[in-house]
């Protein structure tokens, strides 16, 4: 609260994004049901795309991408949201449009080469060999700093660690000793040793100490852990390839950006990228890590230039490319930077390599549907003639103007002390809030007052 002005703080993240309700395609056998995962209709665009998650799966799509092509407000992203939801949860899907690629430090291509490495997951499988357990006793013995007589450093550490299966005693140096005084280690706490670097991981407090707690602590409980005290753990985590170019780019600075510290490159040089790839196949063959290819979502792909489809057609050949989906509510139409229209203001080369899915306006019952699923996910009460009259508005004006409608309807609904959204609240909002054709018309009206 602040001060007296009634002002609520907020206790939770909820921000509710326009595709938070899909969970995936809807399919039951290749066939798209109704109402399934958030999807609504779209039933032919949805069966084509869960055709392609069957082609990615099965490492068929070399040398192909997707192009949803439909009118605004048919579902195109929703579909491209469903195709990565299908592929799993740890697929990485990477959305930007089309008019982001002009960037006045970095090049279109270089954007373009950056958002594809950030679409590729690689998943990365490490052993290592570890002393795990609960900390039952810790001695440090301290010594005197060689270059400060006063001052008193860590010479060596005895540490016993238990599991449920053993106990053991370890002597370890002053390295080791340094990083459990810094991880703040004591006895109670479940850690780490890493055998090879003395990495030390405080994993958090165990459950099984006897220790004194406290009503209000940010401390971690964790189980004792099981079997040997020294084990081999294996460690999983995803990192994307764009992450790899970044570290291994940093590592390769200069001697004089070391020392001066030289102006930061935004690019990334093709040599680095060509030495993480290799790196990549090699963890591959040696079986310590797996790609993961995810989606790379264009919208708005009639932004592009005959310079960034140029590129996108060499791309979707390359060994490490992720899904490229393209979306456009565009028909015939100039490619951006030439005279030469084409479907789409998309080149005929690219086309060719394009798996085309069409989308179509909904009808009346699918917009009352998306409207109850909207209305769901927004947590919002809505009585049956206010989801007739809105679904009435969405049928007339568009999908997304009354979806729009939602929320402010709900809060003058609340204003007015009413818990569910009435057709008087509908009615109010949209006589506040013009849709795409009464702007035009309001525009046409007072076209000599208007700046041309």
């Amino acid at each position: 609260m602040l001060g007296d002005e009634g002002v609520s703080t907020v206790t939770k993240f909820a921000r509710v994004g326009a595709h938070s309700h899909i969970k995936g395609l809807g399919l039951k056998d290749g066939k798209a049901l109704p109402k399934a995962d958030g999807m609504i209709g779209q039933l032919k665009a949805r069966e084509a795309a869960g055709i392609i998650v069957e082609l990615i799966k099965q490492g068929k799509m070399a040398g192909r991408a997707i192009l949803l092509a439909g009118p605004p407000g048919t579902g195109k992203t929703a579909v491209a949201i469903a195709i990565a939801k299908e592929l799993g949860e740890d697929v990485p899907f990477i959305a930007i449009s089309g008019s982001e690629i002009y960037s006045s430090e970095l090049k279109k291509t270089e954007v373009l080469m950056q958002t594809m490495r950030k679409a590729i997951g690689v998943r990365i499988h490490e052993m290592r060999k570890v002393y795990e357990g609960l900390v039952t006793q810790l001695d440090i013995k301290m010594t005197r700093h060689p270059y400060n007589p006063y001052q008193q450093v860590p010479e060596s550490a005895r540490i016993t660690l238990k599991t449920k299966s053993e106990e053991r005693r370890l002597s370890v140096g002053s390295a080791i000793a340094m990083e459990l005084i810094q991880k703040g280690v004591r006895e109670g706490d479940v850690i780490w040793i890493d055998s090879e670097t003395g990495k030390v991981t405080r994993v958090g407090r165990g459950e099984e100490h006897t220790g004194e707690r406290y009503d209000v602590e940010a401390e971690t409980y964790v189980p004792t852990p099981t079997g040997p005290v020294f084990k081999e753990k294996e460690f999983i985590y995803t990192v994307t390839l764009h992450d790899l170019d970044v570290q291994v780019h940093s590592r390769s600075g200069g001697i004089f950006s070391l020392l001066f510290g030289g102006r930061e490159e935004k690019e990334i040089p093709p040599d680095v990228r060509q030495e993480v790839d290799n790196l990549v196949k090699k963890w591959v063959d040696d079986g310590r890590a797996e790609i993961i290819p995810g989606v790379m979502f264009i919208d708005e792909a009639s932004a592009l230039d005959i310079e960034a489809f140029s590129f996108l057609t060499r791309a979707i050949e390359s060994e490490l490319a992720p899904i490229i989906i393209l979306a456009t509510n565009r028909g015939i139409t100039k490619i951006r930077g030439t005279d030469i229209e084409s479907p789409h203001g998309i080149p005929l080369d690219l086309l060719d390599r394009l798996l085309i899915i069409t989308t179509e306006k909904y009808t009346r019952d699918e917009i009352r549907e998306i409207l109850k699923i909207r209305a769901e996910e927004e947590e919002i009460s809505i009585n049956e003639k206010a989801l007739e009259l809105l679904t009435e508005i969405g049928e007339k004006t568009s999908l997304r103007y009354a979806v729009q409608m939602l929320t402010p309807a709900y809060i003058h609904a609340k204003k007015n002390g009413r818990k569910e959204v009435t057709p008087e609240d509908v009615e109010e909002v949209k006589r506040l809030f013009a849709d795409v054709k009464e702007s035009a018309r309001y525009l046409k009206e007072h076209e000599e007052e208007m700046l041309k």
